[in-house]
């Protein structure tokens, strides 16, 4: 999932992606209000975390941008947003929520808390309230960073935790490439690099090891698709 981090304090901002990048998410900085909007027309956000006190604005106004769709940026209104700020007032609070916010986290803050509200407010996509996600035989368990298919668990990279958390949000839909590349990696990410092809390449063998059915299917020309648990048992092609 791709997370646009506005905050101007150099330090937290290194140690909020710090740990989002080993929690497995792509992680896009901006400083000010400026950069932001720059970047939400740029590219899609998934979650969007927001400091209040900014250079050349406040959150507020960026947050009630969004939402009433004066921002037209490529992640639309529907952005999920988690205000991070000092205002610890409860009047602040009360705005920042009416101002469109989904979350309100007050600083300082312990970051596996920070953590637990970004993946609930991610699960809010896939529509379950839960940390396990269960696709046929295939469980993902966000919280604890494992993966099984069946009883056997899978020994994946980050990336390759990140694409099969991606594909099990949309079982069954087809995803592009460029889809892939644009939550699942940053934006320092080359679009012109095969690592989207190689990386998917490399969990499907994952997934289908001993001989198993192959479950993440190739759509020629298209992307990829992961089958669910009724899906056709027709054989994927290569990558």
């Amino acid at each position: 999932m791709r997370v646009l981090v506005v905050e101007d304090e150099e330090d937290l901002v290194e140690a909020l992606r710090y740990g989002l990048v080993r929690a497995d998410y792509a992680v896009d900085v901006a400083h000010d209000v400026e950069t932001a909007t720059h970047k939400l027309y740029a590219a899609a956000y998934d979650l969007m975390i927001l400091d209040l006190n900014l250079p050349d604005g406040d959150g507020f106004g960026l947050c009630g941008r969004i939402r009433s769709g004066e921002l037209d940026g490529q992640s639309g209104p529907d952005l999920r947003i988690l205000m991070l700020t000092a205002r610890d007032r409860l009047a602040d609070r009360v705005r920042g929520l009416d101002e469109g916010a989904d979350d309100y986290l007050v600083k300082p803050f312990a970051f596996p808390e920070l953590l637990a509200r970004v993946r609930a407010l991610l699960r809010r996509d896939s529509g379950g309230g839960s940390a396990v996600w269960t696709v046929g035989d295939l469980r993902l368990d966000t919280g604890r960073r494992e993966a099984f298919r069946g009883e056997r668990r899978l020994q994946l990279t980050p990336k390759e935790f990140a694409v099969l958390r991606y594909l099990m949000s949309r079982p069954g839909q087809v995803v592009s490439a460029e889809e892939l590349l644009e939550h699942v990696w940053d934006e320092n990410a080359d679009p012109f690099t095969n690592t989207v092809r190689v990386t998917v390449g490399t969990l499907r063998r994952k997934l289908a090891a001993s001989d198993e059915e192959q479950l993440i299917e190739t759509v020629v020309r298209h992307g990829y698709r992961l089958r669910e648990s009724d899906a056709a048992t027709t054989p994927a092609r290569p990558s």
